[in-house]
This record gives structure tokens, C-alpha cells and sequence, in this order.
């Protein structure tokens, strides 16, 4: 799956979503932040997966937000969307919309209301998207996050479907990451990225392909670091890296309890010169200690050199603040 920048070592961004003041998608900073992703060196970006309010946005900021991204991005990274429902007929007309607006890849994860959601109907959701859809099919798999989770025991029949060409896996099961490992081993076509972006290194260690991360808009950079010292055997620097990213993380998104989280993203990117408002659907704080760690980020005077590592040192786009 060349075309879809699926190799090995790959990052993958599951972007934020900018917004207008008012609440709709804000095409001017959809093409900044292609052009951002692109500088920073990633493969590809998933469009309205969590990170991206896709649950909750309208369906023509859907259509808004996939045309947008198509026209800057193509050719330039490949453009996946999050595509699930509650059939597998739904998803299908969510496919084909997609794909009529550009879009390279559809990623599907757990339905989020399922009646008589046995194993034998859930298994079969996904069989019949993946045998009947007119895209290539990524797999989110957030586990016992979603209300409705496949059991590891009947996971290697979905994985075995043809068209399925990559896993973003935020389940952060031990067992589960064994499944995928063994289903990949088995088809190498099979990509399988972590989506876990706390350990990136151990998940790398595990033998997974590359990452998709709701944090790769600013932490790209610092997961390519991470992947090239495990890759390189030495796993204390991965160790070290990791735990570098994670205090970056920590800092943006409002600490341990991670309580400015989507607020405190679109912030960074507001500092950055990428979004133009840190409107976000699902309504974060942003507490002064968090816009005060943002600054100091992007400022660089915390002294930590977070600032080279988000921004790359040529720009291909202007910038709407001088970050």
C-alpha cells in the first residue's frame, strides 16, 4: 500500500479540527494545517476521528472539511476519515460520500448504538464494510473505551479481510496489542500503528509499523525520535524521548488529568499560527497554568527547546501570528 504511506516508521497525525468563531469548519486554517503537517514530516492525517469532533460534527462540515483537506494535501500526504456508524450500510454511504470528496482511506471504529450487539453482528459490521467498501479500510480500535468491543478471540477474522490495511490501535491492552502483532505476522500487507501516544516506545518495541497520534499536529518530530532510538536498539533514549513528549503533552494538555485537553491543543495551534480560534465542540477549560505552559512552549522561554521541536526550521506557509 505505497500510495497510502503506510510504510514502516510511518507518523500519522489524527488532527484536531479548526473552527470559525462560530462553530463551522474554518477552510483558511484547513490549509495550514496541511501545510504544517506536510513541514513537519507526516505521513498522513486521519480527518474527524476523535481528535477531530468527527461524532459530533455536522455533516456539511464533514463535506467541508474532507474538500478542503483533499485540495491542499493532495499528492502531498494521504488523507484518511473517520467513517463509522451504527450498520455497516450507513458506513458504506459514509464511504462512498468520502471518497467522492477525495478522500484516499476510510477508518472505522466501534458503532455507538448496536442493538443485540452480539459477537456474531459486530464481527460481521466490519467483514461486510471491509468486503463492501469502495475504499481501502483502516481499523480504530479504542477497546474497552468503545461500548461495544470485539473480542480478541474473534479479532483475526476481521483482520484477515483483504481490504483492511491498517489498524490505529488506542486500546492500550497488553493482550490485544499481541493480537494485532501475530495478525500482521500473518499478512504483512497489514499495517498496524499505535494510537497510544503516552508509549510510543513500548508499542514500537512490540514490533508495530508506525503511529497515528491525536498529538502528531505538534509532537510529530519527537515520535520520529522515539521510533528511530527503538528501532536503533537503544531503548533507554526511546525511554527518554518518550518521556520528553509525554511532559509536552502534559503541558498543552492541562496535566495529568489532562483537563484542558482539546481547549489547550487548539491553543498551541493558535500560537503556532495554524488555527485561527481554539473553538472546540466539546466545550475544555483552558486554565491559566495551561496557557501559561502553551506559552512558554511556544515562546520558548521555558527554557526547554519545545520550540524547535514543533515548529520545523522553514515554513512552507504564513503564519496567522508570528509564533
Amino acid at each position: 500500500m505505497k500510495s497510502l504511506r503506510l510504510e514502516r516508521d510511518s507518523v500519522w497525525s489524527a488532527t484536531p479540527t479548526p473552527f470559525t468563531a462560530d462553530g463551522r469548519v474554518d477552510v483558511a486554517s484547513v490549509h495550514r494545517m496541511i501545510a504544517h503537517h506536510v513541514d513537519l514530516g507526516v505521513s498522513g492525517i486521519m480527518l474527524a476521528g476523535t481528535c477531530g469532533e468527527g461524532p459530533w460534527l455536522r455533516d456539511s462540515d464533514r463535506e467541508t472539511l474532507a474538500k478542503a483537506a483533499v485540495e491542499a494535501g493532495r499528492g502531498k500526504l494521504t488523507i484518511a476519515m473517520q467513517v463509522s456508524d451504527n450498520s455497516w450500510g450507513r458506513v458504506l454511504d459514509n464511504v462512498d460520500r468520502a471518497a467522492s470528496w477525495g478522500v484516499e482511506l476510510a477508518v472505522v471504529a466501534a458503532p455507538s448504538f448496536f442493538i443485540n450487539g452480539t459477537t456474531k453482528r459486530l464481527v460481521s459490521h466490519y467483514v461486510e464494510v471491509a468486503r463492501r467498501s469502495s475504499l481501502p479500510v483502516g481499523l480504530y480500535d479504542r477497546g474497552t473505551h468503545s461500548p461495544y468491543v470485539v473480542p480478541e478471540s474473534h479479532m483475526p477474522e476481521i483482520l484477515a479481510e483483504p481490504n483492511i490495511v491498517v489498524v490505529k490501535d488506542s486500546a492500550q491492552q497488553e493482550s490485544r496489542r499481541k493480537v494485532y502483532v501475530a495478525a500482521r505476522d500473518a499478512r504483512p500487507s497489514l499495517k498496524i500503528f499505535s494510537g497510544s501516544e503516552f508509549d510510543v516506545d513500548e508499542f514500537i518495541a512490540a514490533g508495530y509499523d508506525g503511529v497515528l497520534l491525536g498529538g502528531g499536529i505538534f509532537n510529530a518530530v519527537m515520535a520520529r525520535e522515539i521510533i528511530s532510538a527503538v528501532r536503533a536498539g537503544d531503548l533507554a533514549r526511546g525511554k527518554a524521548a518518550q518521556a520528553r513528549m509525554n511532559d509536552l503533552m502534559y503541558r498543552v494538555y492541562g496535566g495529568t488529568k489532562i483537563e484542558c485537553w482539546m481547549t489547550g491543543l487548539k491553543e498551541l495551534l493558535v500560537q503556532l499560527g495554524v488555527f485561527s480560534t481554539n473553538k472546540n465542540l466539546l466545550d475544555y477549560p483552558l486554565t491559566p497554568q495551561c496557557l501559561a505552559e502553551i506559552k512558554g512552549a511556544v515562546t520558548g522561554t521555558d527554557g526547554l527547546g519545545y520550540r524547535q521541536e514543533m515548529l520545523v526550521s522553514k515554513r512552507s506557509f504564513t503564519p496567522l501570528v508570528a509564533a
